[in-house]
């Protein structure tokens, strides 16, 4: 069932990706959009920044979606979801695949990071089967006999009985998700495209009027805003499309 789409503002539901090569063009394009609530800091921009782009971003007060996909031993997982929490990242990825054990340890470590900072605690979200892969090539070279239509609720209810509260997926497996866990539970949807818009390396995707009708509570966009030649333009016609959907 579709969350309740009229109970939080449509810029509260996008996260612009801050897909740049270092904090000073990231902030720039953040500072672009007067009305943004949420962005994405990935592998690139954190590996070039550091946590300081966090902290950055977060006096600025904006809530932070830390995308940086943990896969690793249970103690390893859970000292980087510590370390995030302490940041104040509000949306932490980590990898379903890495399996139950180290899911519980990765929630036990961010809710002991966030203790220790006085935060909220951030809501991991577990990432199932990424955008970028098709149904063949996936079963093809990962020698699984599941598509991903199948291996992502299997894989989002792994995290699930781990105590996660929240996992990513494209928009074409949503409804699905949140047919099975309904809202609070958190579900974000990369590969959303506006009509029209370039798809690029993504395969799995929608509009964002249409995820978000799927269930999608939050969605992340990056290039249809951050390469348009005025972004505040192009994030403000995305809110609008939703605001039509939850009118």
């Amino acid at each position: 069932m579709p969350g309740p789409h009229g109970s939080q503002a449509p810029r509260e539901r996008i996260i612009l990706a801050l897909d740049r090569p270092d904090t000073a063009s990231a902030l720039a394009l953040a500072d672009s959009i007067p009305s943004l609530r949420w962005v994405k800091v990935g592998l690139e921009l954190f590996c070039s920044s550091g946590p300081d782009v966090v902290r950055q971003l977060r006096r600025r007060g904006l809530r932070v979606f830390l995308d940086l996909k943990f896969h690793d031993i249970p103690v390893t997982m859970a000292g980087a979801c510590r370390s995030a929490a302490r940041l104040g990242a509000e949306l932490i990825t980590v990898h379903a695949c890495a399996g139950s054990e180290a899911l519980a340890a990765a929630q036990a470590g961010a809710l002991e990071g966030a203790a220790q900072a006085e935060l909220a605690p951030p809501t991991l979200l577990a990432v199932t089967v990424l955008t970028s892969w098709e149904a063949e090539r996936f079963r093809a070279e990962l020698a699984l006999e599941e598509t991903p239509e199948v291996y992502v609720p299997r894989l989002a209810a792994l995290a699930a009985t781990a105590g996660l509260t929240g996992a990513v997926c494209s928009p074409e497996e949503v409804a699905a998700l949140r047919q099975a866990y309904p809202e609070p539970f958190t579900l974000v949807t990369p590969g959303i495209r506006p009509a029209g818009a370039p798809v690029g390396d993504q395969r799995r995707v929608m509009t964002p009027a249409a995820a978000m009708a799927a269930g999608a509570s939050r969605l992340v966009i990056g290039r249809p805003i951050s390469a348009a030649d005025d972004p505040a333009a192009a994030f403000a016609a995305c809110c609008a499309g939703l605001s039509i959907l939850g009118s």
